[in-house]
């Protein structure tokens, strides 16, 4: 069962990102919500976005962490 920041994670994302996500290990979702989180807290244009739509900024925190992702070197 994915914990709170998962399952929240998954909530932000695109449905079919949301597929792409859900198929990986739990490990790797976890690290992806961690990211997630980070992002959602680090970043200052996403704690306005916050303000006026809580949601819009989760998702665009979602968005940013698989376009990282994919970034990443294999």
């Amino acid at each position: 069962m994915p914990n709170d920041s998962v399952a929240r994670f998954l909530a932000a994302l695109a449905p079919e990102d949301r597929e792409t996500v859900v198929a990986r290990p739990g490990e790797e979702q976890e690290r992806l919500a961690a990211a997630w989180e980070r992002e959602l807290e680090g970043d200052d244009e996403l704690d306005v976005l916050d303000e006026v739509s809580p949601p819009a900024a989760e998702a665009e925190a979602a968005r940013r962490v698989l376009r990282q992702e994919s970034d990443r070197p294999v």
